[in-house]
């Protein structure tokens, strides 16, 4: 059915009685229809055209009617989903800003500035300690704590150039990375450095969230090594030996509970461990002055060989020469050469023969290098 562009409502019914309409009229007069009779009917049939249309304008109103509506809601809908989307979006980006930067969104707490100062390692470290993985003690010390603050200004979303294990180099974040050089693993740590940097650690994990348990075994175990007998011997090595088995157990665990072995209690010291740990170190020392002991040995028989071979060449050379000074002043009887000469030549044969002597003697007894030297010389 044809849309109805006009609201038949406002129609008004002909009059048909008018000369404009005597065709029509004409077509339904006849013998039993008279003229009265025919606008009438005129009248009835555009009266029916009219509520019919009628019906068809209500029905067609009704329907753009609804359609509107639903147009309206689905608009509203869309809208309405919109904003959903607007504001899950910014409550995500809340929720990662402050998962990202959860210090920003700290509570501020009614307390007075406290006199303890606050220790803030590198972001380095902290990034660490977030995920549970190793870290070194340097960081807590007060020279790993003095190189943080140095490089407070740096961005740690700024991005610099790194050379990852394989040699390939790529672009990371800043605050991922580490100077290296600057860091001193645990084993080469003082003591005193290494019992500074253990309650700081502590707290760190703590605020990093690790779980109580891990805290409590950590702590128990640093305590345990710090309380050892062999801190109170004096051989140095004893020292040391609590230092590299600390530094070698905790890198182990954590490797282990990342493994399919899982974790074990790290505070519970295995003296048998930590004896073969100090018998290695003592076997290290010995190798090291066994060594330079052996270099200083091999370089003193090179210096007195070629000493010796200098001086003997020397000798035949001055041997030589006076051997014809003579043979020279004999045959011609003169005094071409004088004495003074002679004695010259004569006195230096008898230095190098001394200098041969000395360099001997003091090549295989260094305690009376300096007693011989002396004497000899004193002597010329």
């Amino acid at each position: 059915m044809p849309r109805l562009l006009s609201d038949p409502n406002l129609s008004f019914c002909p009059n048909y009685a008018d000369d404009a309409f005597i065709n029509t009229r004409l077509q339904l007069t006849n013998e039993n229809i008279t003229k009265p009779q025919a606008i009438v009917i005129l009248r009835n049939i555009w009266q029916a055209e009219n509520n019919a249309a009628k019906l068809q304008w209500q029905a067609q109103v009704d329907e753009d009617r609804d359609r509107r509506e639903q147009l309206e809601r689905l608009d509203n809908e869309e809208q309405e989903r919109q904003e959903q989307e607007t504001r899950d979006e910014e409550e995500a980006a809340r929720k990662e800003d402050r998962k990202k930067n959860k210090h920003k969104y700290t509570a501020i707490p009614k307390l007075d500035v406290p006199l303890k100062s606050i220790i803030l390692p590198s972001s380095y470290a902290l990034r660490k300690l977030d995920k549970g993985d190793y870290v070194e003690l340097w960081y807590f010390t007060n020279e790993g704590l003095d190189d943080a603050k140095l490089k407070s200004s740096v961005d740690e979303d700024a991005m610099i150039m790194a050379t990852l294990a394989g040699g390939d180099t790529a672009w990371v974040s800043a605050a991922s990375t580490r100077n290296a050089r600057a860091v001193v693993d645990d084993q080469n740590l003082r003591f005193e450095d290494f019992c500074q940097a253990c309650p700081r650690i502590i707290e760190a994990m703590q605020e990093a969230a690790w779980p109580t348990d891990r805290i409590q075994m950590m702590a128990l175990f640093w305590r345990n090594l710090q309380v050892h007998d062999f801190r109170s011997m004096r051989d140095p090595l004893a020292q040391r030996a609590l230092l590299v088995y600390q530094a070698e157990q905790r890198k182990r665990w954590h490797i282990a509970v990342k493994s399919a072995r899982g974790a074990y209690d790290l505070s519970r010291i295995n003296e048998v461990l930590l004896e073969r740990t100090r018998s290695d170190l003592y076997l290290e020392e010995r190798t090291k002055l066994d060594n330079k002991r052996d270099y200083k040995v091999s370089f003193f028989r090179t210096e007195r060989k070629q000493l010796h071979a200098n001086n003997s060449c020397f000798i035949s050379f001055f041997k030589t020469e006076f051997n014809n000074i003579k043979t020279r002043h004999t045959l011609h009887a003169t005094s071409h050469m004088p004495h003074a000469t002679c004695y010259t030549l004569h006195a230096s044969l008898n230095m190098l023969h001394t200098s041969h002597n000395t360099l001997h003697v003091s090549s295989r007894y260094p305690m009376l290098r300096n007693t011989f030297t002396i004497r000899h010389t004193s002597r010329l």
